[in-house]
């Protein structure tokens, strides 16, 4: 045996890292495709807006639920 060991609070830290990693790569994707949408909604067809909108809904539900209640 070593006489370094991890511990349980290590590893809840390295997964609370992980987490908030991937949740701001989720709101920079979200960033990114609301730029990117911005410009087409006027030309695009009425579904297309509301795909962009849902899926950026998707996006924002999906990263905030990556922290919440978790230490």
């Amino acid at each position: 045996m070593s006489d370094f060991e991890i511990t349980d609070e290590m590893r809840q830290a390295m997964e609370a890292a992980k987490r908030q990693g991937l949740q701001k790569d989720l709101r920079a994707l979200a960033a990114n495709i609301r730029a990117d949408a911005q410009g087409r909604y006027d030309s695009a067809e009425p579904g297309w807006r509301a795909g962009v909108e849902w899926t950026l809904l998707w996006i924002e539900n999906t990263a905030s639920q990556l922290t919440e209640g978790r230490p």
